[in-house]
């Protein structure tokens, strides 16, 4: 039987870590005098990139667990931990540092390579982004078949991302700075409540791999 709930909120928390509107201004800032088919190759390459990043965590993420010997509630309390970090960063209007330092910025005009770096990675496809994707993909459910929410929260955010860009002037022009900064923040608080829902998940879910809880 499929989760709804489980596909709902898995699909929300990936929209919102990956957060199409919130880089619409440093898409517009990065590409000004850029040609109209330069912006629009920036866009695909960017939106390819932070698909392809996503999907192979989310298939190989299993694989990652085992390889570092790791258990997946510690892996939910720090991607929690990251994930309200995050949150908190986005609610007071900043593009969060985990996803691009001003150097890469820098770095990544000069190259030229805005479309993989810093775009696609790590301003869409962010330690965030990837975390996000890889505890749900590590949480138990009864049905395999309700991971295939989380390709299409993937999925969902990506063409989001797509449109969002490809109308970035348009957007920009019309909301304003003010504009984004209120829709990043409210991303944030929901980004925050996700968060820390993962850390009570973790918390729990050591507690009963350390018999202190029942199974």
């Amino acid at each position: 039987m499929v989760d709804l709930a489980f596909g709902l909120t898995a699909m929300a928390s990936i929209f919102a870590i990956v957060d199409p509107i919130g880089a619409v201004p440093f898409f517009a800032a990065i590409t000004e005098g850029y040609s109209a088919d330069d912006k629009r190759a920036v866009i695909q390459k960017s939106c390819i990139v932070a698909l392809l990043t996503l999907l192979v965590f989310g298939l190989a993420g299993q694989y990652i667990f085992l390889a570092f010997g790791f258990t997946v509630p510690a892996f939910q309390i720090a991607g929690g931990i990251l994930l309200f970090n995050i949150g908190f960063e986005m609610l007071h209007g900043e593009r969060p540092r985990t996803k691009a330092t001003e150097k890469e910025h820098a770095e990544a005009i000069e190259r030229q390579a805005v479309g993989i770096v810093p775009l696609g990675i790590p301003l869409l496809a962010g330690p965030g982004a990837i975390t996000t994707v890889m505890v749900y993909m590590s949480h138990p459910i009864p049905d395999p078949l309700d991971k295939m929410f989380i390709f299409a929260g993937i999925l969902v955010a990506v063409l989001a991302s797509f449109g969002a860009l490809s109308y970035a002037d348009r957007i920009f022009q019309r909301i304003g700075r003010t504009g984004t900064h209120a829709i990043s923040r409210i991303l944030g608080l929901l980004l925050a409540a996700i968060a820390v829902q993962f850390v009570i998940n973790g918390v729990l879910g050591a507690a009963r791999l350390n018999g202190l809880l029942p199974s």
